[in-house]
């Protein structure tokens, strides 16, 4: 699945517009290195995600296409 539309199915960055933009602007990284949206995420990949002075970190913990928003955190841990 795209990095860009993974971050919005897991509901780390809510909208997938915001998760582009955020990627071009080279705010997100996996596994340290700054990833395009169009990177392919697999389980085991560590995100980084900064927003302004915060910096998130999560694991990957599995990938699915469509997902209830109760469940959406049961595809990352937070790190």
């Amino acid at each position: 699945m795209r990095l860009d539309k993974y971050l919005k199915v897991s509901r780390l960055i809510k909208r997938r517009t915001v998760a582009n933009e955020a990627c071009d602007a080279g705010r997100v990284s996996v596994n340290g290195k700054a990833q395009r949206a169009s990177y392919e995420v697999k389980a085991g990949d560590i995100l980084e995600i900064r927003f302004g002075e915060k910096s998130v970190r999560a694991e990957v913990l599995s990938v699915a296409d469509s997902i209830r928003k109760e469940e959406a955190s049961e595809l990352f841990r937070y790190l």
